[in-house]
This record gives C-alpha cells, sequence and structure tokens, in this order.
C-alpha cells in the first residue's frame, strides 16, 4: 500500500493513446492551416490531386495578377484606374470574387474531412471543427464583402456618370462647374445655392477655383445659346429677380427653349452663363443636392477645419438652432459642415463663398486613398445622392489622377466680390481678365519657384473682406483648413479689399 501522497505513475497505453490524439490533431490543424496559406495544398498532399492542382493554379494566378496591377499601378497608374472604372470588368472581378470565396470555403471543409474528425480526441472534435467553420465563413464574407465593394463601385459608375460633358481640354484645362444644388421648401424648382468652377491644368493639375456669386445679375451668354436670343444684355429683369442662380428654374421651365437632346436645359444654360460670366469654356458640371454633401460628409468620417468666428448652425428660412464655435483642427460632421458652408445668418454671401471653398480644400486634403477605400460603400451611397454630373466613366481616372497632382500644389483662388466687383452691376471683361490673369499666374508656378506676388496690374483672387451695404466690414465666419498633420500657415492679416496670391492665405488664421 503506497504512502499517502504520493502518486502513481500514468498507465502506458493512456500516455500513448494522448500521444496519438496530439499527433492526429497537428495534422488536422496542418491541413486546414495549409489551405488557409495556399488553398488546395492540403488537397495536393492528402487527397484529390487534381483538384489540389487546380486550386494552386489558381491561387498563384490571382497574386500574380495582383502583382502585375500594383506594379501597374506604380508604372501606369490612370491605366489601372481606366480598368477598375469599366462596368464589364468590374462585373466579372464581381463574380471572380463571389466564386473565390465560395471555393475557398470549399476547400477548406475539404481539409476538415481530410484531417479525419472522428479520429480526433472527443475534446478535440468540436473545437477543430468550430475552428474551421470559422475560417471558412470568414474567407467567404471577406471575399464577399469585397465582391459587394465592386458592386458598389460599379454602380456608381453606372448611375451617377451619365457622360455627355465636353471631354477634351479647354485651352490645356479641364474647368469643372460644381453645383449646391437647394430644392427647399418654398423655392420654385432647384436653384444652385452655391456656384464654383474649379479650373484645373490638364498636365499638371494645379488648380484654380473661381466662385460666383448666386445674386449676379446681368450675365451674358455666349453666341449660340438659346437663352442669348432670349437675354441679348445678359440675364436681368426690372424686378431685379433675374439673378445666376435663377437661370436653372428659368431655361427647366421653358419647355422647347433648348433641343430635346439636350439633356437637362436647367445645367446647360447654367454652364452657359457661367462661361459667360468667366470667359472659360466649361467641360462637366456635377451637382450636389445639399442632403447628398451632407452625407458625404459623414462618410468620410467628417471634415476637420479652423474657425476664427462662431458660425450660425440655421438661418434664413430655418431658425438658429446652435453655433459652431470659434476653434482650430475642428472636426465637423456632415450637419455641420453643411452649415459651415452654406450659412449666412450674422454674415454675408462673400463670407459663405470663402468658407465654401475652405471646406473644398480640406476635402482634396483629407479624402486620401486609404480613408476612400476604408469607407467606400457609405462614399458610394452618398454619391447617388448627387443629382448629377456628366463626367463620362472612361474620364473618372483622369479626374482622380489630376485630382491626387492637385493635392501637392496650392490651389489659387479668384472670387468676385466688392470692392472689386458688385454683383448688381458686374464689369465682365474685367472678370474675365481676373480669370485670365489668375490662370498664367497659377501656369507660371511650374517654372519658377520664386512667390508671385500681385500687382495693381495683375488683378489676384479676391478676399471676402467686405460687404456691399458696408464697406470696410470684417466678414463672420472666416475659415481655415487643415489635416490632422498639417503644418499652419503664417498668420493673415486683411484689410478691406486687400487681395491674396492663393486658397491657401484665404483659408489661414494663424
Amino acid at each position: 500500500m503506497p504512502f499517502r501522497g504520493t502518486h502513481l505513475p500514468a498507465p502506458s497505453w493512456r500516455t500513448a493513446q494522448q500521444h496519438s490524439d496530439a499527433i492526429k490533431l497537428r495534422r488536422a490543424l496542418g491541413f486546414v492551416g495549409m489551405s488557409l496559406v495556399m488553398p488546395g495544398s492540403a488537397q495536393l498532399a492528402a487527397g484529390n490531386r487534381t483538384i489540389g492542382r487546380i486550386a494552386i493554379c489558381t491561387w498563384a494566378t490571382v497574386w500574380a495578377l495582383v502583382v502585375v496591377l500594383g506594379l501597374g499601378a506604380l508604372a501606369w497608374r490612370s491605366g489601372v484606374l481606366s480598368l477598375f472604372t469599366t462596368a464589364t470588368v468590374l462585373v466579372v472581378l464581381q463574380v471572380l470574387l463571389v466564386a473565390l470565396g465560395i471555393g475557398w470555403a470549399l476547400l477548406l471543409i475539404d481539409a476538415w474531412r481530410l484531417a479525419r474528425p472522428p479520429e480526433l480526441a472527443r475534446h478535440h472534435r468540436l473545437g477543430f471543427a468550430g475552428l474551421s467553420g470559422v475560417l471558412a465563413l470568414t474567407v467567404v464574407g471577406s471575399l464577399v464583402a469585397s465582391a459587394s465593394f465592386v458592386s458598389s463601385q460599379r454602380s456608381l459608375m453606372t448611375e451617377v456618370f451619365a457622360g455627355g460633358g465636353e471631354t477634351r481640354a479647354q485651352a490645356g484645362r479641364y474647368n469643372i462647374l460644381l453645383l449646391g444644388g437647394d430644392a427647399g421648401k418654398g423655392r420654385t424648382g432647384l436653384r444652385p445655392d452655391s456656384l464654383t468652377v474649379a479650373s484645373v491644368d490638364a498636365e499638371t493639375g494645379r488648380t484654380v477655383l473661381i466662385s460666383l456669386p448666386r445674386n449676379m445679375e446681368d450675365v451674358p451668354f455666349p453666341k449660340g445659346s438659346p437663352m442669348r436670343k432670349k437675354f441679348p444684355k445678359g440675364f436681368g429683369c426690372d424686378d431685379g429677380t433675374c439673378m445666376l442662380n435663377a437661370v436653372y428654374t428659368y431655361a427647366s421651365t421653358r419647355k422647347g427653349l433648348y433641343p430635346d437632346d439636350v439633356k437637362d436645359p436647367g445645367v446647360q444654360a447654367t454652364k452657359e452663363a457661367v462661361e459667360g460670366a468667366t470667359g472659360l469654356s466649361i467641360n462637366y458640371y456635377a451637382m450636389v443636392d445639399l442632403k447628398g454633401f451632407e452625407a458625404l460628409i459623414d462618410a468620410v468620417g467628417g471634415v476637420r477645419v479652423d474657425v476664427n468666428r462662431r458660425v450660425p448652425i440655421g438661418g434664413g428660412t430655418s431658425r438658429i438652432s446652435g453655433y459652431i464655435d470659434k476653434g482650430d483642427n475642428q472636426l465637423l460632421d456632415g450637419r455641420r459642415a453643411l452649415w459651415f458652408a452654406r450659412s449666412r445668418s450674422e454674415s454675408s454671401d462673400y463670407d459663405r463663398m470663402a468658407r465654401q471653398k475652405c471646406v473644398m480644400s480640406a476635402m482634396l486634403n483629407q479624402l486620401d486613398p486609404l480613408t476612400v477605400l476604408s469607407n467606400f460603400d457609405q462614399i458610394a451611397a452618398a454619391g447617388k445622392e448627387i443629382v448629377k454630373t456628366d463626367i463620362p466613366p472612361s474620364k473618372i481616372d483622369t479626374m482622380v489622377e489630376l485630382a491626387l497632382m492637385a493635392k501637392a500644389k496650392p490651389i489659387s483662388s479668384v472670387a468676385f466680390v466688392p470692392p472689386v466687383i458688385y454683383p448688381g452691376s458686374p464689369d465682365f471683361a474685367k472678370m474675365h481678365n481676373m480669370v485670365a490673369s489668375k490662370i498664367t499666374a497659377s501656369q507660371a508656378k511650374e517654372n519658377t519657384s520664386a512667390p508671385s506676388t500681385p500687382t495693381a496690374t495683375e488683378p489676384a483672387s479676391t478676399v471676402p473682406t467686405t460687404h456691399p451695404t458696408s464697406p470696410g466690414s470684417v466678414p463672420h465666419g472666416t475659415a481655415t483648413t487643415t489635416t490632422a498633420n498639417s503644418k499652419k500657415s503664417p498668420a493673415v492679416t486683411l484689410k478691406p479689399g486687400q487681395q491674396t496670391e492663393d486658397l491657401e492665405s484665404v483659408c489661414s488664421t494663424s
């Protein structure tokens, strides 16, 4: 009889069984791991070798394509972008991703079968089955989610980018009219609440943003425009309601004014009015509903701006429900960013034009590829709230390429505001000269690193620092834009009527 406290050695048969169970578990885990890292390798080792070879060849082909596309993106980014904006390619890719996901999951399940789970120890079976199931579901889920991403991309291409604009660069530039549509309560039809032209150099991406006051009167139309026949002296009327933002409603409610092949007479007339005001030929337009703008900001996780005066949330026909307080590097959600760009309570249209440019600049800086990819489904859903754009899918790669180049360069700015331009009696010849001078100065920056200084004979962008009814007043809610890692520009002190060289100066306080 053994002494109390001593332990009898385990029977040799139990030790051998435990050793056998451990070997079987390692074998089972090895098969599943092989299928996870290289699908088909488990079948090649212990199952149907034909299936294993097909799976390994497929896996190698997929990785070869990924490598080729990666190298292609480095050497010819626009070509790869063009490939992934083609509807047929996206459909094929979507089907392949789903098929790969299902096939990979079946290989994992087969690897579990090859491990002969009934031979595993009872306490190993359940855990091994659970692990195999989770891995199979994860693989399927990941590739199906990727297919959903591709589906969102294809849907965005077909529903938003309808095409129809002028695809050729105009004098070496792409001129894009950005319209903020506001079909608000009590309004007749849709009226663009903001009008900005982004004039982008087709080679360098250098961009000039040109803001137009929505209340500009007597806007001329170019030759050949049906609106010119109606308004040979410009869009004006005795009661003062014929302003730039009313062109859309006027043209869209006059049946027969434009030929039947013009898809949207309101947009076409607005493009022509902007051409008459700026002297530029417009390639494309993009009209975003205000709710679409709000959804887009939320989709990218908000936008960061500096605010040196508090800006009302609401105003006009809406009740003021609060304020965006003064502060640096503030993260604004969609609703607050919308009111920051839109509000003109306790302020003016010209102040608002400056804030809108600064929000555009902030979005350009913050919409990096990682942000876009990680939020693509939400961005695509918000993109469908864009009323329309005539940029064709075949030109998306060009626009993306130019946007990436524009991020690395200062954005110049032109604003037609008092005391230089009064919307009630604008000098259109002077406006044309301001636009041409700013574009010339922007292009010259590619050939010299010396800072360009505005002169009396070279009109530069005007900072909205005055109001037509109170000359010399200081604007409320002047904005600056930042990103999380950006360095602030030196403080800028603005005097009434002072002109600045680029948008960075307009959007910097300290």
